[in-house]
């Protein structure tokens, strides 16, 4: 018990330092308990088979899905349209988008997402970012409380009961103290909050489609010799395909898109584009096809191939929705003066063959270049094609730098698809098998990351790349602890120590010390970590006394989400820290009195709802 002791206050310490990633803390505390014979290899092992870290991580694939099918970024920009200009509602709104996303959404993807429309609106609306970033991390982490799968220790509170043979929480059960709490903080930094948030000025505003097209409009006027095309009735083009007619090398003309305005019978009334024609793809009647081309060249496609042309504008919207969606992106290539494009002469429109990304646009010492081009080093691109083989573009060629982030960058278009629908069905699939009590959570959880997995809403090759790795590592390593604070008898000693000296007072009493013991906890230490040390004493609490255990542990789940005093207390917070140019001492400023209300509302309401 001495050692076990040491190890955990070692293993308190390492996280509160920071100075080693949490999942590498948590294996070597998991490692130590088995290497002092404190726990077998067996229960040395056993977190990484638990149910909870399985569902969560399943849940990382949900979400990710979500996020790449256009939800997450929709609802963000939805949100901000809708407060306008007006500061107090657009915090408003901000907290709650952040809320309710977060419900079904990871807390860290909520904010990924919302971080840089907040950021824009916040400079539209003539305020800072700092008035408005903290509340949507704070907002996140109340969300997460909406739902069973909301934050992982929900499920950590709800498992714990589980498997102790208690009933665990229903899917929505959580909502009825995550309503009131999410009522509270949007009440509290519309009207106190909001006073309390520092102004602190910023430069890094984050990049975004918009700001992308507006620089490349100027920079490489990529909206010039831009046409829209309609194939007539009397056009040579009908029925014949695009590597037919030669169009690069006869007419200097490159085909950028094809929208088909008269489908197949198999799909009527839904506009089919094809976001890069290749020489196999077929023109039919009435399709619109957009082209690059200097305007003579295109006065005299039009005339030899009968076309009708429908004005454009090299306007950001238009050029957004013509050239960018969830399948198609853009990004900037530059070239390094050992790069194997050096010397080569290219059209601009066409394709690098390995990768399948077209060179749209050019430009050379800030100016852009047109026609054919010999390229030199320094020379920039605009390039468009398939998000993942713009990604992937570095290593298929060395020396050339691709700007930004392209697929961060993806996960922010504002578009749906096919797609976009089946992963909102997954969502509502799981929540229907959760709430029904069809399947076990993880096996929901399972199927439903499958199913957005086979139907590629999430890339089987970017499945695993969503899941946040240092989470579901870091909470498998420390469920051992768990199991070693009970088989050592120290879990007991705590719970009975909180028993004697709290809950001969009252159950009320114990549940108050519960609070501010485990929200100490989180405010340095993850907040899976923390549930997973905390619901084992509750659980032992709770049956010392008498007592049921789910107003314990809904108060552990409850107050694990409270890291409202440090950027460190969770990702959420570390991730709005620069953005809003935050200090230490903002978090616990804004973040002291919000969590004062935190622990007299659950103190209060928690057993009203759920008997002791």
């Amino acid at each position: 018990m001495t050692i076990l002791l040491v190890i955990l206050t070692v293993t308190i310490l390492l996280f509160v330092w920071g100075k080693f990633p949490p999942d590498v803390v948590a294996l070597i505390s998991m490692l130590t308990l088995y290497l002092f014979g404190i726990l077998n290899i067996e229960e040395a092992l056993s977190g990484f088979s638990n149910p909870t870290v399985i569902m969560i991580a399943a849940l990382f694939i949900i979400g990710e899905g979500l996020s790449r099918t256009g939800w997450t970024a929709i609802a963000g920009q939805r949100f901000v349209s809708w407060a306008g200009k007006s500061v107090p509602k657009l915090l408003v709104i901000v907290t709650l988008g952040a809320s309710i996303l977060s419900g079904f959404v990871s807390n860290t993807g909520t904010v990924a997402a919302l971080l840089p429309v907040t950021v824009s609106a916040a400079w539209s609306a003539g305020t800072l970012p700092s008035k408005l970033l903290m509340p949507v991390a704070f907002g996140s982490n109340t969300g997460g409380l909406l739902t069973l799968t909301g934050t992982p220790p929900n499920i950590i509170a709800s498992n714990t009961l589980i498997e102790n043979n208690f009933e665990g929480f229903s899917f929505f059960e959580f909502a009825l103290i995550g309503l009131p709490l999410l009522v509270i903080t949007i009440i509290y930094f519309r009207y106190l909050g909001y006073r309390l948030l520092p102004k602190r000025k910023t430069e890094n505003r984050p990049a975004n489609i918009e700001a992308e097209m507006h620089k490349w409009i100027e920079n490489y006027s990529i909206g010039d010799n831009l046409y829209r095309l309609r194939i007539r009735s009397m056009s040579p083009l009908i029925n014949t395909k695009i590597g037919d007619w030669n169009f690069e090398d006869d007419h200097q003309i490159s085909v950028m898109r094809l929208r088909r305005r008269h489908p197949s019978p198999l799909q009527q009334r839904v506009p089919q584009f094809v976001e890069l024609p290749d020489p196999e793809t077929e023109m039919r009647y009435h399709d619109i096809i957009t082209v690059k081309g200097t305007p003579e060249d295109v006065d005299s496609l039009v005339l030899k191939f009968q076309l009708g042309v429908i004005p454009t504008e090299p306007q950001t919207d238009t050029l957004k929705n013509e050239f960018i969606n969830l399948e198609v992106g853009m990004a900037e290539m530059l070239i390094t003066p050992q790069s194997v494009f050096v010397g080569k002469t290219i059209n601009l429109g066409n394709y690098l063959k390995q990768t399948g990304v077209q060179l749209l646009a050019a430009s050379r010492n800030n100016k852009p270049l047109k026609g054919k081009i010999k390229i030199e080093a320094g020379d920039a691109f605009v390039i468009r094609g398939p998000w993942e083989n713009i990604e992937n573009l570095k290593s298929l060629y060395e020396n050339v730098v691709i700007s930004g982030s392209p697929e961060a960058m993806s996960k922010n278009v504002a578009s749906l698809n096919f797609r976009s629908y089946i992963a909102l069905g997954t969502l509502v699939l799981m929540i229907f098998l959760l709430v029904f009590n069809i399947l076990p959570g993880a096996i929901a959880a399972l199927v439903c990351a499958g199913i957005m997995m086979l139907t590629r809403c999430v890339p089987i090759s970017k499945a695993y790349k969503g899941i946040s790795w240092t989470s579901v590592v870091m909470i498998a390593a420390m469920i051992p602890m768990g199991v070693a604070l009970q088989k050592t008898g120290l879990a007991q000693i705590a719970a009975n120590a909180l028993v004697e000296n709290l809950g001969r007072i009252h159950p009320t009493a114990l549940l108050a010390g519960i609070f501010l013991l485990t929200t100490g906890l989180s405010q340095t230490i993850n907040n899976s970590a923390t549930a997973v040390l905390m619901a084992p004493i509750a659980l032992i609490a709770a049956t010392s006394l008498g007592a049921s255990p789910k107003p314990f542990l809904i108060t552990v789940a409850i107050s694990a989400s409270t890291a409202f005093l440090t950027p460190v207390g969770t990702t959420t917070n570390a991730m709005v820290l620069s953005a809003g140019g935050y200090t230490f001492l903002d978090y616990v400023r804004v973040g002291g009195p919000l969590l004062f209300i935190f622990f007299i509302t659950t103190v209060v309401l928690v057993p009203l709802i759920w008997n002791f």
